[in-house]
């Protein structure tokens, strides 16, 4: 007779397979970026820091640590010009209430252009995010993400860009019971202009999108939210740049925000 503990030791192997499948597809885009080195010889391992302060973090339309703001701490490695990169961020609550909120994104991502030349030139980027609430049970925050954004800088009249990103998120492994209903899409359709200002040294950069929701974290199928934005980037030193930016979100679905929000992104940037 088969022992009586076979169905279980078959379920922990089946979920220790879903787990090590985040592990297999970071190998994989690493390897591939290391496989790019052929065709980029003169370029080099470049780094950003990015320290970055949201007066309310505002995640797909949702009010993530309440009326709390939020701080990110990123290091995101470009991989020898290839269009491969990889990030790890860490974010938290600008106050108390939020610890097991906390958590390590880790990215990797790759990004390029098609159509070159013609007035439908495409640029693309891929971005896969784990997210690990580190103090937390692994079956009741971790997820994995998938973000695909697409613009179309020689489509319209000069300074302007339309451009679409799509966010589809969902339960980091199986029999995650706890988040089966976090999964869903958010659409962000949108249009940014840059506008050159004498009195600033970079373009100022107007942008305005709307979203769809499509389910995620349980929310409604319908069109959520608005977003209208403005920033811009000041070189402090030859590595060194600051970039604020101020956003102003109309919320049209309740299950999504249930009031209008007005808040800022100051972020710092080196270059190394």
């Amino acid at each position: 007779m088969p022992p009586t503990n076979l169905p279980q030791a078959l379920m922990r192997k089946a979920e220790e397979a879903t787990i090590s499948k985040s592990k297999i597809l970071f190998s994989i885009v690493m390897l591939l970026s290391l496989a790019g080195l052929a065709r980029a010889e003169e370029d080099k391992l470049r780094a950003t820091f990015d320290l970055t302060y949201m007066s309310k973090w505002m995640t797909k339309g949702k009010e993530g640590y309440g009326q709390q703001g939020a701080f990110f701490e990123t290091i995101d490695l470009d991989l020898w010009g290839t269009g491969f990169g990889t990030a790890v961020t860490h974010q938290s609550a600008t106050a108390g209430g939020y610890v097991d909120k906390q958590r390590f994104n880790y990215k990797v991502y790759y990004g390029n252009s098609l159509f070159d030349g013609e007035p439908y030139k495409t640029k693309y980027k891929l971005d896969w995010i784990y997210k690990h609430y580190y103090d937390r049970p692994r079956k009741i925050g971790n997820v994995e993400a998938w973000k695909l954004a697409l613009s179309w800088p020689e489509l319209l009249s000069k300074g302007l860009e339309p451009y679409s990103i799509s966010h589809y998120e969902y339960p980091a492994g199986s029999h995650y019971d706890m988040t089966d209903h976090w999964a869903g899409w958010v659409h962000r359709i949108g249009l940014k202009v840059n506008l050159n200002v004498p009195e600033l040294s970079k373009p100022l950069c107007l942008s305005s999108e709307v979203a769809y929701t499509d389910g995620l974290r349980a929310a409604e199928h319908d069109w959520s939210y608005a977003t209208f934005g403005i920033s811009t980037k000041f070189k402090i030193t030859k590595n060194l740049s600051f970039v604020p930016r101020l956003y102003h979100q109309i919320s049209m679905d309740d299950s999504v925000c249930k009031r209008n929000v007005t808040y800022s992104v100051l972020s710092m940037k080196y270059k190394f």
